[in-house]
């Protein structure tokens, strides 16, 4: 991802589906102390705690975002995980789907946090034993099609699945991985990711929820 991002905005993410909880949960009074109340507070100090850290270890290296320093230091992945999930905590999600290869670190540490399980996709000609269902993403932002592959038994009908990766821009391959989900009979919950670059009816269609968005990345000075 080439530094194309203006100013940062300063903003915490409260999610659709948190408003969902907090109409159901709350009381009619609106009482500070009902679950739905506790809920979004709690969801808003996760989300500002990682969203701090993922911009504070963030960094542009020969002009290509590299997210890698999140991963290396355990107090921001910690946080990042618990912020990935977080939005859909209350979602009743069965499963996390995880795209290779960022998308396998991220979706088993978040899956392990929802205590659900986790189904890989997989990229290209790599061993995946058994029934599979297979796409062919649209171009991402390089152009690129993908060739993605799910494991038929990983989904089912009693499954509402999350994908999470890292950053999502065109959407395609999150697009992809929604039809194999919903073709093996799955229920697709959204998409978390740390950094969201989708245009406003793509993030609506595909239920995307991020710690920060491109937005408020820091601008490449051009030299690093």
């Amino acid at each position: 991802r080439f530094c194309l991002f203006g100013q940062r905005r300063a903003q915490v993410r409260i999610t659709a589906n948190v408003e969902c909880h907090l109409a159901r949960l709350c009381s009619p009074s609106g009482e500070s102390g009902c679950l739905g109340c506790q809920f979004v507070r709690r969801l808003a100090i996760t989300m500002s705690h990682a969203r701090g850290l993922v911009l504070e270890r963030f960094r542009w290296i020969g002009g290509h975002a590299d997210v890698w320093q999140v991963f290396r230091d355990p107090e921001a992945l910690a946080a990042v995980v618990r912020g990935l999930a977080g939005p859909f905590r209350e979602d009743g999600v069965t499963a996390v789907c995880g795209i290779e290869s960022r998308g396998f670190l991220l979706g088993a540490a978040a899956a392990v946090e929802l205590g659900v399980g986790f189904a890989a996709v997989r990229k290209g000609e790599g061993i995946f034993p058994g029934k599979k269902v297979t796409r062919c993403s649209d171009p991402d932002y390089r152009g690129t099609r993908q060739e993605l592959r799910l494991q038929r038994m990983a989904v089912g009908p009693e499954d509402r699945v999350l994908l999470v990766d890292d950053w999502i821009e065109t959407g395609s391959q999150a697009s992809a991985v929604r039809s194999m989900v919903e073709e093996c009979g799955g229920q697709w919950a959204g998409c978390s990711v740390i950094v969201d670059q989708t245009a406003p009816a793509r993030r609506a269609d595909l239920g995307v929820r991020s710690i920060v968005t491109a937005a408020e990345l820091p601008t490449w000075d051009g030299q690093s």
